[in-house]
């Protein structure tokens, strides 16, 4: 599978499904496209990870930067990554990078939506 990051909306928030390998040669995509989304000041991002098929420190790191950067924007983030994405998960769990990055199951609506 070739990398991709999609537009996408969850719950009527604003996202990014990453699909593929999520690494050195592809982190710098993902950075891109996070500057684009918070650039318009959304009150929520999410950062679907379910299609991801292998994470490296370097993806792991810009996971890490999405989540200040969202901070610092005022942006709630939610990154999605199922416990059925092992390659993925496991990454996320041997660097407790749930600790930097609100790692969640799915995505989950936030006060006040309704799903579609």
């Amino acid at each position: 599978m070739q990398f991709a990051v999609d537009r996408v909306a969850v719950h009527g928030r604003p996202g990014l499904r990453v699909r593929g390998e999520l690494d050195i040669a592809t982190a710098v995509q993902l950075a891109s496209c996070v500057a684009v989304e918070l650039s318009a000041s959304p009150r929520a991002l999410v950062v679907d990870l379910t299609e991801t098929t292998f994470m490296d420190s370097s993806g792991a790191r810009q996971l890490a930067r999405t989540a200040r950067d969202a901070a610092a924007a005022g942006t709630a983030l939610q990154v999605v990554c199922p416990r059925e994405n092992a390659p993925v998960r496991l990454v996320i769990d041997l660097l407790e990078l749930q600790r930097l990055v609100p790692v969640v199951e799915s995505a989950t609506l936030t006060d006040g939506e309704v799903g579609s």
